[in-house]
């Protein structure tokens, strides 16, 4: 793991949280994205170094929909840069840890992503994420 590469907040209104957040870090988010895998759309934010990702449902049996039902609006996952993704699935998976999807996949912000289950994290969701190289 090289850094935290965001924090990804899940929000009931993209347009409502990203004036919020834009009042909060004084700067306008730098991309909106949508990744219908995810049934999800996205908005960066960044505050120095670090990246806030803002996470809207399109639908309503998305995980994103569930986990606001559930939970509420809130921080929603953290996740980590890596170098080579499957190399730390693998070193991950070995040490015990249950990886959600096994396979790397496309992601928001040009990454592969991979989740790690919260219940081997104690109750965070972790992402690992890998900068797509064109």
């Amino acid at each position: 793991m090289n850094k935290i590469e965001h924090i990804g907040i899940a929000v009931k209104s993209l347009k409502d949280s990203c004036v919020l957040f834009e009042k909060l870090l004084g700067a306008p988010h730098y991309k909106i994205e949508e990744v219908a895998l995810e049934a999800v759309n996205t908005a960066f934010f960044k505050a120095g170094d670090n990246k806030v990702e803002l996470l809207e449902a399109t639908n309503p049996n998305s995980a994103i929909a569930k986990f606001i039902e559930k939970k509420g609006e809130g921080v929603h996952h953290i996740a980590f840069a890596v170098s080579n993704i499957e190399t730390e699935i693998e070193r991950l998976k070995n040490e015990g840890f249950t990886v959600l999807n096994e396979q790397p996949k496309r992601g928001a912000d040009n990454k592969l992503v991979a989740f790690l289950h919260p219940k081997t994290t104690n109750g965070v969701l972790i992402e690992l994420c890998q900068d797509i190289k064109d």
